[in-house]
């Protein structure tokens, strides 16, 4: 049972970090657009990419997507939480039970 509730909080959680990510790329991209007035650098890494606007997109898309997926998991960690009466297996301290 424990092996299943495993796998069911590993899926959960991969599908809501996913989910947030897209979504927190989508919401960049729209205010990097804002901010600069042009679309996002497609490959930072690009030498044709200017070095201030390629690690500015990095640290913004770094946070952001960063943000937005453990915020996500933290939800989702709840979610699991109120459905089952405990955490997920990965997030349990040592002195809980299951």
């Amino acid at each position: 049972m424990a092996s299943d509730s495993s796998k069911v909080w590993s899926v959960f959680s991969l599908v809501s970090a996913l989910g947030a990510a897209a979504l927190a790329k989508q919401g960049l991209d729209k205010t990097w657009r804002v901010a600069t007035g042009k679309k996002p650098p497609e490959n930072p890494a690009d030498p044709d990419v200017e070095l201030r606007e390629a690690i500015a997109w990095a640290i913004a898309s770094g946070v952001a997507v960063g943000m937005a997926r453990m915020l996500a998991q933290r939800r989702a960690a709840a979610y699991y939480a109120r459905s089952t009466g405990h955490l997920p297996p990965e997030l349990r301290k040592d002195n809980q039970k299951g």
